[in-house]
């Protein structure tokens, strides 16, 4: 029997004391405990690096299991993405879990995910489903996966393999609830200022490796009205409430994304292309660029949306009837 692989927590904070102390707690109270907890810190000017630190401190002056508390502290904040990137870089166990400061992970967390990538050497990156709970801790009576209304066509596609196609459309992955192999995703940095670093990474793994997902909820995805991204309902009034905005910021974002992912060396020339890679890449670049360049005026634009409706780009690179709708109505 192989040796059980060993997990490095990148956690990373920003004026978390109201928060971080529940979390590191859950933490130190996993059945399956990290070798090492690397602290990220993004010019806090409150008490949090002390809070941990003496958390940790505590827990290794009473328990046999030593957790290396790894603290690095930026003197000028960097932005969340650049932050989880300086925390990955400076893990070194086999697994590396990502952190919040203000969740609260379920017990067997780390021993559900570890397990996993124990029994499955292929598997590249696991995340899995959040309860959502208020500022108290209390549940709000749905999971992430319900509120973003995650069907049985996401999850078969996410168990058979076929995780590109998923994310290629929309992300599902939440850094909170996020697992992967440390060697595999050395490939991923340096992390795109367009994309967030939980999205990049399940993108990444999707194209160069094996992801999956676990629907069971192994985290309590604290909504305390300061979350950096947080959760918001998809719903029918969110959408139509898009429909009123003007489309260039949208369309700009998704641009710049696409471009960046036909510019990183995952996807770029020069490696090899898995599976197709830099065809993906080109083929969401060419959808948002067509996208981008519609015309402002509303009869104008249905003669190149029909066109890249024929290409098959909504369907594959988009959300399809959505965002064709979308373009038709969306002001200028």
């Amino acid at each position: 029997m192989s040796t059980p692989a060993t997990i490095s927590v990148a956690l990373c904070t920003h004026n978390g004391a109201r928060f971080v102390a529940e979390q590191v707690s859950s933490i130190l109270a996993q059945s399956r405990l990290p070798r090492e907890i690397v602290l990220s810190d993004d010019a806090s000017t409150d008490e949090t690096v002390a809070i941990v630190a003496k958390l940790v401190g505590d827990f290794n002056a009473v328990s046999s299991h030593k957790i290396k508390l790894v603290t690095l502290a930026n003197p000028t904040p960097a932005g969340v993405t650049k932050n989880f990137e300086q925390a990955i870089a400076t893990c070194t166990s086999e697994l590396i879990a990502l952190c919040d400061q203000d969740d609260r992970w379920h017990p067997e967390k780390l021993a559900v995910m570890a397990a996993e990538f124990d029994a499955r050497g292929d598997l590249t990156l696991l995340h899995s489903n959040l309860n959502l709970v208020d500022a108290e801790g209390a549940p709000l009576g749905s999971t992430l996966f319900s509120l973003y209304g995650v069907g049985k066509v996401e999850l078969d596609s996410l168990h058979s393999g076929r995780a590109v196609d998923v994310f290629l459309r929309r992300n599902l992955v939440t850094g909170a609830a996020t697992m992967f192999r440390r060697l595999p995703l050395e490939i991923s940095r340096p992390f795109p200022p367009s994309w967030v670093h939980d999205e990049w990474l399940g993108m990444v793994a999707a194209v160069r490796g094996q992801v999956d997902t676990l629907e069971e909820p192994l985290v309590d995805y604290r909504q305390h009205g300061g979350n950096q991204i947080g959760a918001r309902k998809l719903d029918f009034l969110h959408y139509l409430a898009s429909l009123r905005v003007p489309r260039s910021a949208r369309n700009n974002r998704l641009f710049a994304r696409a471009q960046a992912m036909t510019e990183h060396a995952v996807f770029g020339a020069g490696t090899d292309d898995v599976a197709g890679v830099r065809s993906i890449a080109q083929g969401k670049l060419a959808h948002e660029i067509a996208r981008r360049g519609y015309p402002a005026s509303r009869f104008r634009r249905w003669r190149p949306i029909i066109r890249e409706i024929k290409t098959g780009g909504y369907q594959r690179y988009g959300l399809g009837a959505q965002d064709i709708i979308r373009d038709f109505l969306q002001p200028a």
